[in-house]
C-alpha cells in the first residue's frame, strides 16, 4: 500500500499527499528554471528533509538522555551545480544558544545528526557541510 501520492498540477507545480494524514506539500520549479518559485522546489525539499531528519534523530537521542532540545534551529543553504543541474552542496548550521548539555552529549547529538537516514541515503557526491553553534 502506498504511503504517499503525487499529482502534477501543470505549470511546473506538483502536489504530494501523505495518505495517512492527508497533509499536502506543493512544489514549484524555481524562477531560474522556468518556474513560479511560489513554493519549495523539489531540491529545496531534499535540503529541508536533511535538516528535519537530523533534528528528529537528535530529538530522539535528546529525549532518551534527558536533554531539552526545544528551540533548536537550522539555517539551510542549497548550492546548485549547473552541468548537470543538481544539488552540489547542502550547508546546515545548527544553533541553540541555551543548550544545556555536557560535551559528551553534544558529541552524541552531532553524531546523531551526521548519521541520520537522509544523510546516509544521499549520494557521496553531494557535499554535506554541517556546523553546530551552541
Amino acid at each position: 500500500m502506498s504511503s504517499m501520492s503525487g499529482l502534477y498540477q501543470g505549470a511546473l507545480r506538483t502536489q504530494a499527499t501523505h495518505i495517512r494524514s492527508g497533509n499536502t506539500i506543493i512544489t514549484d520549479a524555481p524562477p531560474d528554471n522556468n518556474g513560479k518559485g511560489e513554493a519549495f522546489s523539489p531540491t529545496d525539499l531534499v535540503c529541508a528533509a536533511l535538516s528535519s531528519c537530523m533534528m528528529t534523530i537528535m530529538g530522539m537521542l535528546a529525549e532518551r538522555e534527558g536533554i531539552n532540545l526545544s528551540g533548536l534551529k537550522t539555517d539551510i543553504v542549497k548550492i546548485m551545480a549547473s552541468n548537470p543541474r543538481k544539488i552540489a552542496e547542502i550547508q546546515i548550521t545548527f544553533s541553540h544558544p541555551n543548550l544545556v548539555a555536557t560535551e559528551e552529549h553534544r558529541q552524541k547529538l552531532k553524531n546523531a545528526a551526521l548519521t541520520c537516514p537522509v544523510a546516509l541515503s544521499l549520494s557521496d557526491q553531494l557535499k554535506q557541510t554541517v556546523s553546530f553553534n551552541w
